[in-house]
């Protein structure tokens, strides 16, 4: 929860308005349990999902994530009614998005086209595959981590969360 990417993304939800949520997945820093391979850790969004529903009731739900954090918000976008989704850096080879029902909201994919660990053009050819394709952003020579291009990262999400 303390990545710098998820802060940005976060920094960029509540400047645009929104109450925001992060936490730690099961097992990560001081939280309980263990990786589940995304299957609790989903759990843990839908948990998060719902509280914040009856904290904030009414407010639209833009839900974010980064890495295996996108694959677990892309997942949980699916189980609800979600507004926005934004997926930064999905991790098509190391989890199976192909079993996943795709959401039915806005969806802005963000991709560095230098990411060491996720394949960008295999993310570009995937979205574009898809019978509704999200939105792609690709910004180019950032790395996965986004070094150096943190404030681009939230500059191509900001105009997506109105």
């Amino acid at each position: 929860m303390d990545n710098k990417v998820v802060t940005t993304l976060v920094r960029t939800a509540a400047a645009r308005g929104a109450a925001t949520v992060r936490f730690n997945f099961r097992g990560v820093g001081a939280s309980e349990g263990r990786h589940d391979g995304g299957v609790g850790e989903t759990s843990d969004v839908l948990a998060v999902i719902d509280w914040a529903g009856g904290r904030w009731p009414g407010a639209r739900l833009w839900l974010c994530g980064f890495s295996f954090g996108a694959y677990v918000a892309l997942a949980a976008a699916s189980r609800r009614t979600v507004d926005r989704l934004v997926t930064v850096a999905p991790p098509l080879r190391r989890m199976n998005v192909e079993s996943l029902v795709l959401p039915q909201c806005p969806w802005l994919i963000v991709q560095g086209s230098a990411d060491e660990l996720v394949d960008a053009a295999e993310v570009q050819s995937w979205a574009r595959s898809l019978s509704s394709p999200p939105e792609m952003m690709l910004l180019p020579g950032a790395s996965h981590f986004f070094h150096g291009r943190l404030a681009e990262l939230g500059a191509a999400v900001a105009p997506f969360l109105r």
